[in-house]
């Protein structure tokens, strides 16, 4: 009886380690976040440009978005970012759009789709 019962205990200890092993991997870490200085804007319009080792994002307003092709758009905020962090990103923000749509329907980008005519 003793044989079995240290080998339950074993097989209680390995199964214990494993889960420890284990929990460091499962748990996400924990970013602090300081935005005290942060200044916050507004964009309708971004344009991404890339080099082999840079993801560049320009981020601006565009007074008129019915006629952006004779419209100056001034840049207010140019992100640079590496094509790891430009994944991360995307995957983030494809989730956040996913659960805005469910909750309030399709989003349609086309703005001309989405302004109502006048006759």
């Amino acid at each position: 009886m003793s044989a079995k019962k240290d080998e339950k205990s074993a097989e209680a200890t390995t199964e214990a380690a494993a889960e420890q092993a284990q929990a460091p991997a499962q748990q996400q870490q924990q970013v602090k976040v300081n935005d005290d200085n942060v200044a916050a804007s507004y964009a309708n319009f971004c344009r991404v440009s890339s080099t082999p080792e840079e993801l560049i994002l320009d981020l601006g307003l565009n007074p008129q978005p019915l006629d952006p092709a004779n419209t100056e758009i001034n840049v207010g905020q140019r992100i640079i970012l590496n094509h790891y962090t430009a994944k991360r990103l995307l995957s983030a923000l494809s989730m956040a759009l996913q659960r805005h749509e469910q909750a309030f329907g399709v989003l349609e980008t086309d703005i001309r789709k989405r302004v109502v005519q006048k006759s």
